[in-house]
C-alpha cells in the first residue's frame, strides 16, 4: 500500500492525554466506501459508515514494533492480508486504522489511507495492506 497515511486530528489530543498505548493496544482496521470518506474532525468509530464485513477475514493487523529512535518514533505494523470468503465484500475506498482498547472515548480513531477509487474483493480474493516497514505505518517527530 504505497498510499499516504493521513491522521485524524483527534489522535494528536488522545497521544498527550494518555488514550493510546500504540505498542499494545488493540488496532483494528475499519473500512468505509467512497460515499463514506472519513474526514479529519472525525474522532470515534461511530463518527464513521462502515461497509458490512460479512465475508471477510480478521482486521486486527500485528504491531511489529512500536518506538523511538533520536526522537522519531514509529509504528510498524506487519503487511496485513485481507480475504473474501463465503462471497465477496463490500466495496470499499478506505482503510482506516482506529484503536480498540480504550472505553474511554471508545474505538478513537487514529488515521485512514485513500485508495482514490473503490475496491471490491470477489469471494477467494485476496488483498495485503502493504504497511511500509522503513518508514512506519505511522510515524512522529
Amino acid at each position: 500500500m504505497a498510499i499516504a497515511f493521513n491522521k485524524f486530528d483527534c489522535f494528536v489530543e488522545n497521544l498527550v492525554e494518555k488514550v493510546h498505548n500504540l505498542g499494545a493496544d488493540a488496532l483494528t482496521i475499519a473500512l468505509c466506501a467512497a460515499a463514506n470518506a472519513p474526514i479529519a474532525s472525525n474522532t470515534v468509530l461511530a463518527n464513521l459508515t462502515q461497509i458490512s464485513y460479512t465475508n471477510l477475514s480478521a482486521r486486527v493487523p500485528t504491531i511489529s514494533s512500536s518506538a523511538q529512535s533520536s526522537g522519531l518514533y514509529k509504528l510498524v505494523l506487519a503487511d496485513h492480508t485481507l480475504t473474501a470468503s463465503g462471497g465477496a465484500v463490500a466495496a470499499f475506498q478506505y482503510i482506516v486504522l482506529y484503536n480498540d482498547t480504550p472505553t474511554s472515548p471508545a474505538d478513537p480513531l487514529i488515521g485512514w489511507y485513500d485508495f482514490g477509487s473503490s475496491l471490491t474483493l470477489n469471494d477467494t480474493d485476496s488483498m495485503v495492506l502493504d504497511f511500509d516497514a522503513s518508514a512506519g505505518a505511522l510515524s512522529l517527530v
